[in-house]
């Protein structure tokens, strides 16, 4: 509107300007007449009305401030009768006509200053086209809803303005009103007051664009209302009436349209609110991702928690405020706590011990009463009866999960955090219920673990005690307020709870008793406070609403408060939970700082003993040295698959042959060798192969190879590194190892293949040169020495040391050895006498034996003659074929003629190397299935195991351990608890 003023008074510059009253058209701002500066530009300073200086730091610029023009000295007007007597009457025209040039003077310089104003207002303006953003689209949208132009040509042409001037007949009279005009107290001054006093009042509208429209048009008035009283003019009133009624026109369309304007900026605003609690509310759901400012008392909860996991091994305990609720079994501790929470989150028992576990409660103001837990991302809805049944029976699960085998009540803390609208911010710990009597079904010591709980929560001197004592028993019968007394004899940090007043009420015959107990005259324990609450009719399934309900209830027809026995603060668990959560925080405040300053010197002894005992290591904790073993058995798995083909055939090979050869020389070797011609063995051996392949050979295979990636598997894990080896991972690997290996299973369809490789392997007689032949002989011996080798061996240790030994190193004989060597010696005979002797004794061979044994006064028993004949025979046995073997080394050409027309038979040479081959094909085959397959699988086994232990911190614990690993833990968790403390105390002196 001050832009549609300035048009209107340029357009009257300009009309005088160019009127043909023989008027400069150019005059200097300085000599223009007071009147016309206040009329066109009442800001303007002069000399002698000078705006006071505003005594704020800042100046805020709006649409209505104005900015202040440089000071002009102006031109000093003096009235009154002159000395001189010469050409009066020419100096009396000139001023005369001085008046009319500053008339139209101040018309003209009224324009110019009103548009530089403009322009230099502009200009200070900042670019605000990068925040376009924040700024809605309908303000930009405002030049095209009001017609400006519209407004200017409402506004009167010059030819009108003309007419406005006076006639030289009236200055007399005008120089009159001018002189009274600015005169001490006249309207003129009024003017200026109260445009001074516009910026004054500016304070009271300074919210949104409709105060300063309101305040726009206050001055609009004023000063039309002034500029009426100076002009003087009667006959022109009419027709400024009706000019400033269509001014009011417009600024009433524009009031409308900021209105409507401003009723959708207040309808936006209210809609984001509900969209920021849809987002607080759903957040973990995936809506919108957005890390959230933690409230005060989320981010001291936060460093409980951890406190509650540390193990302070430098006597630096605990001294963080808590709220800690005691009390005797049923006396309605956890009925109060869930009073001050507003939901039944607990689970419930007749008589039964439901509190099992301490469980710390975070109560915080939040748009939605919701629960959940440190370990979760759960949430469960309280106002919502199947979100709180969940709720009790996930807590009644954890409560039994968190006790060990063998007993009643666990040291374990549940840490559960609740937000709602109306609760009072601090940390709860609802403890087990103190006992006087064990009964059946707990264990021993239940009694004294539920004490040393209390005990270890109630020494904390910051630490404030919430006693709740059963209203409806005897006082005596309580045990808790002897337990607290002890822990807080002066009574600085406890507050006693009454419960139950109702039934207290009926039941106790005088009710003096009462209150006795609420002045803390019946007990010796001394509080900071005592409060009488009730928690309900007893009925489970009442909803906190009617419990209050209830309450208010009572305690408003009490006789208790109506006779005064009780006072009004004392009552209610609303008045509770203010009083708690008051003293919460201002021990909070007057002992947190100590705590982080304890911390910080905890930290600065373990970096000093860190850096004397491992000045060249890591600080690594041990969920750090986890990772990093985690990698390093990662990299030992892979290198199984860069292990060489021909290592893996070789040990596939001797360790399979090490495991099946005493089966071949006993099973199928030794009995088709008793055959009487070559037909016989072959059919011998072809039918033991077969019964062998089809039942034990696959199976025996396998488990080779298991075994085998075993005991490659141990070596790459056991090997150490040289000096990068850090035997504090040796527990973990041995662990991974062992559960990797007992989480494998080898392809079951492995057997299957391999049975049709191994007949086939088998089933091939051929022998194609003699470098296969002499291959097959060379086995064959080193097969037959080594098992002779072991045959001596068993022999020796049967019958005792020889002649030698015996002499050389003074050794005898047992009795036993000196009956089995007569033994030997007998059965020794016997083979001599038959060298075809099959390989089983006969019966009446047996009793002849044992005669001639009897005969030189040597008893012995038949299963003694037995087994010794087992272990002769075969070192007899093995001999021959021995001497066989070294016979068949030129029988290759005979093995090519089929042995035609000739003496010599070597089909145990053919039997070996059918052997041979067949456990090359076989350890290839395997050697396949391992590379191929099983490494892969094994691989794929031990990144489950690690994950399993990561996730198990028992499980770490238990498998990272030393001194360095708990030096480093220590560490961690000091550094972490005294940053979350000083950010918490930071957070706290800015809410202060």
């Amino acid at each position: 509107m001050w832009r549609t003023r300035a048009a209107a008074a340029c357009v009257i510059c300009r009309s005088l300007a160019n009127s043909s009253y023989g008027i400069k058209k150019k005059s200097p701002l300085q000599n223009l007449h007071l009147v016309s500066r206040s009329i066109h530009h009442p800001y303007y300073p002069s000399s002698k009305f000078q705006r006071p200086p505003l005594r704020i730091s800042i100046q805020q610029f709006s649409s209505l401030n104005r900015l202040p023009l440089h000071k002009t000295k102006l031109l000093n007007v003096k009235h009154g009768y002159q000395s001189h007597r010469n050409f009066w009457l020419a100096r009396l025209a000139s001023r005369l006509l001085k008046v009319r040039y500053l008339i139209l003077g101040s018309a003209v310089g009224g324009g110019y200053t009103a548009k530089k104003t403009y322009d230099q207002w502009k200009d200070m303006m900042p670019d605000l086209d990068e925040y376009k953003w924040i700024i809605p689209d309908f303000i930009w949208e405002l030049d095209e809803l009001v017609d400006f132009e519209k407004l200017l040509k409402a506004l009167p042409d010059g030819d009108d303005l003309a007419k406005l001037l006076p006639d030289f007949d009236k200055i007399g009279e005008s120089l009159a009103s001018l002189k009274g005009f600015l005169s001490p107290g006249s309207p003129g001054e009024t003017a200026f007051r109260a445009t001074d006093q516009g910026y004054d009042n500016d304070k009271q509208f300074k919210k949104g664009l409709l105060g300063e429209l309101i305040l726009l048009q206050q001055q609009i008035q004023q000063h039309e209302e002034e500029a009426r009283r100076a002009a003087g003019f009667s006959s022109q009133q009419k027709r400024k009436v009706s000019d400033k009624e269509k001014i009011d026109q417009l600024q009433e369309e524009l009031l409308r349209t900021q209105l409507k304007y401003q009723r959708m900026l207040e309808r936006l605003e209210k809609e984001n609110k509900e969209l920021r609690k849809l987002v607080l509310q759903k957040d973990d759901k995936g809506i919108h991702q957005r890390k959230l400012k933690k409230s005060l008392i989320d981010m001291y909860s936060e460093v409980l928690d951890i406190l509650s996991d540390y193990d302070a091994s430098y006597n630096t305990q605990d001294h963080l405020p808590r709220v800690v609720v005691v009390g005797d079994q049923s006396a309605g501790k956890t009925s109060v706590l869930e009073m001050i929470a507003q939901a039944r989150i607990f689970p419930r028992g007749s008589g039964e011990m439901m509190t099992r576990s301490p469980v710390k409660v975070t109560l915080s103001e939040g748009p939605h009463h919701v629960a959940f837990f440190k370990d979760s991302s759960r949430e469960f809805d309280l106002t919502k009866e199947e979100d709180l049944a969940a709720l009790r029976n996930e807590i009644e699960i954890r409560m039994r999960n968190s006790v060990k085998e063998g007993c009643t009540v666990s040291t374990e803390t549940i840490s559960l955090s609740v937000k709602g609208p109306g609760l009072q911010r601090m940390v709860l710990v609802d403890l087990p219920g103190v006992i006087s009597t064990v009964t059946s079904g707990m264990a021993p010591d239940t009694k004294e673990t539920i004490f040393s709980i209390s005990r270890a929560y109630m020494q904390n001197p910051n630490a404030i005690i919430l006693c709740i004592q059963d209203g409806s028993v005897d006082a005596e019968r309580s045990i808790v307020t002897d337990l607290v007394s002890q822990m807080d004899p002066q009574g600085k940090r406890t507050i006693f709870v009454l419960t139950k007043v109702d039934l207290a009420e009926k039941n106790v015959a005088s009710p003096s008793r009462i209150q006795q107990i609420i002045e803390g005259k019946l007990f010796p324990m001394k509080a900071l406070g005592y409060f009488a609450v009730v928690t309900g009719k007893g009925n489970s399934s009442e909803s906190i609403e009617s419990i209050k309900e209830y309450e208010e209830e009572f305690f408003q027809n009490s006789k208790l408060l109506k006779t005064s026995m009780l006072k009004a603060h004392q009552v209610t668990t609303k008045n509770l939970s203010l009083a708690v959560s008051d003293c919460f925080w201002k021990m909070v405040r007057e002992s947190v700082e100590q705590q982080a300053d304890a911390f910080k010197a905890t930290r600065f002894n373990l970096e000093t003993e860190w850096k004397n005992n491992y000045p060249r290591l890591r600080e690594l904790d041990r969920n750090e040295l986890f990772e990093k073993a985690k990698n390093e058995i990662l990299d030992e798995v892979i290198s199984l698959t860069q292990v060489t083909p021909r290592h893996w055939e070789e040990i596939l090979e001797k360790t399979l042959w090490e495991r099946v050869s005493a089966h071949v020389i006993e099973n199928i070797y030794l009995p088709a060798a008793q055959t009487a011609n070559s037909g016989t063995f072959n059919t011998t051996v072809d039918i033991k192969l077969k019964q062998w392949t089809d039942k034990q050979l696959p199976n025996k295979a396998v488990e080779v190879a298991w075994e085998t990636l075993q005991e490659e598997f141990s070596r790459f894990m056991t090997e150490k590194k040289g000096k990068e080896h850090d035997d504090i991972f040796d527990k973990l690997k041995q662990a991974v190892k062992e559960e990797t290996i007992k989480r494998h299973r080898w392809n079951e369809r492995a057997e299957d293949s391999l049975r049709v490789i191994q007949h086939n392997a088998l089933e091939d007689r051929s022998i194609s040169d003699k470098q296969q032949w002499d291959a097959a002989i060379h086995f064959m011996e080193e097969t037959l020495q080594s098992r002779l080798k072991d045959t001596e061996s068993v022999i020796e240790d049967m019958v005792g040391p020889n002649w030698k030994k015996r002499w050389l190193y003074w050794v005898g004989r047992t009795k036993e050895q000196n009956i089995r060597n007569e033994t030997k010696n007998e059965l020794e005979k016997l083979i001599k006498c038959n060298e075809d002797h099959p390989a089983y004794l006969a019966n009446d061979e047996v009793t002849t034996v044992r005669k001639n044994l009897e005969a030189r006064r040597v008893a012995v028993d038949p299963s003694v003659i037995k087994d010794t004949w087992h272990q002769i025979y075969r070192r007899y046995f093995l001999k021959s074929a021995l001497n066989h073997c070294s016979l068949c080394r030129r029988g290759f050409y005979y093995y090519q003629r089929h042995f035609v027309d000739s003496e010599l038979e070597c089909n145990d040479i053919v039997l070996f190397w059918r052997i041979q081959r067949m456990l090359a094909i076989t350890a290839n085959t395997l050697r396949q299935q391992l590379t191929n397959t099983e490494v892969r699988r094994l691989e794929k086994n031990v990144k489950e195991v690690l994950e399993d232990f990561a996730e198990d911190n028992e499980k770490k614990v238990m498998l990272l351990t030393g001194k360095r690993v708990q030096l480093a833990e220590d560490l961690k968790k000091v550094r972490e608890i005294q940053e979350k403390l000083e950010a918490f105390i930071e957070a706290l002196h800015q809410e202060k």
